[in-house]
């Protein structure tokens, strides 16, 4: 099953960090990283429209999966995009999630679970299927529980919590696969997720997208050498859904 897709005319995209080397936005869920032959039909993109929007070339130096909204990070050039990949490879760059779960979330818990890897039937048509699994390692904190006294399946109540993520690794779909691991899939996954939960949000809360948000991105400029903590919003839309659970409902507070 896929990640369901609406058409969505995005518009100016919201730029949250720029300097002479990098620029930073809050990319919405639901719009592409940069254009792929599996979605023939989109026609927006956040590589191109930060390209028009600044009116220059921009390098991607990671990824954010599609349903997933935050902070998503360019170089402004190749060599900053080759010394910023750098850091991604050597571990030295913080990326803080979070995420809206079923289920009571332990208070912290350190996950090292390798993962094989995902592969798409098409765009991995000739990649070795037999592949061992990848080491991956994420670090979990719960921020918040509630439960609501109405019935889903065979419980009378529902249970969510409200989980930071710190992943030490970035394979593909990590967030989502360790937490459903730890039976705490994240609401609005339709691959990794429970449908009862995403059908009771969407009817509840009118919510159709994954809950997941890259909240922060921390790393050590590699030419200034000066501490960079990059932060994108929740959003009113989630806020929205805290105070109905009984979560802070500021921005301040995440």
């Amino acid at each position: 099953m896929t990640e369901p897709s609406e058409t969505v005319e995005y518009a100016q995209l919201n730029i949250i960090y720029q300097d002479d080397d990098f620029v930073a936005i809050d990319k919405p869920s639901g719009l592409l990283v940069h254009r792929s032959f599996l979605d023939k039909h989109e026609t927006q993109f956040a590589m191109q429209m930060l390209r028009d929007q600044l009116g220059q070339h921009v390098f991607p130096v990671h990824r954010l999966d599609r349903p997933t909204s935050g902070v998503l990070l360019f170089a402004l050039s190749s060599e900053a995009a080759r010394d910023m990949n750098q850091l991604f490879i050597n571990g030295t760059i913080t990326k803080r999630y979070l995420a809206l779960v079923r289920g009571f979330a332990p208070e912290s818990v350190f996950l090292d679970k390798p993962l094989k890897e995902e592969l798409d039937k098409i765009a991995d048509k000739f990649a070795d299927q037999n592949k061992a699994p990848q080491e991956a390692q994420t670090q979990f904190n719960c921020l918040h529980q509630t439960a609501l006294p109405i019935p889903i399946g065979k419980y009378p109540t529902v249970r969510y919590s409200l989980v930071e993520c710190f992943p030490k690794t970035g394979r593909k779909h990590q967030i989502r696969r360790h937490l459903n691991h730890l039976s705490l899939p994240i609401i609005g996954d339709v691959n990794h997720g429970d449908n009862q939960h995403n059908q009771f949000f969407r009817e509840h809360f009118e919510l159709r997208r994954l809950m997941l948000f890259a909240t922060q991105l921390s790393f050590v400029h590699p030419y200034t050498h000066t501490p960079i903590i990059i932060k994108a919003p929740l959003g009113e839309d989630m806020l929205k859904i805290c105070k109905q659970l009984g979560w802070p409902d500021q921005e301040k507070d995440y």
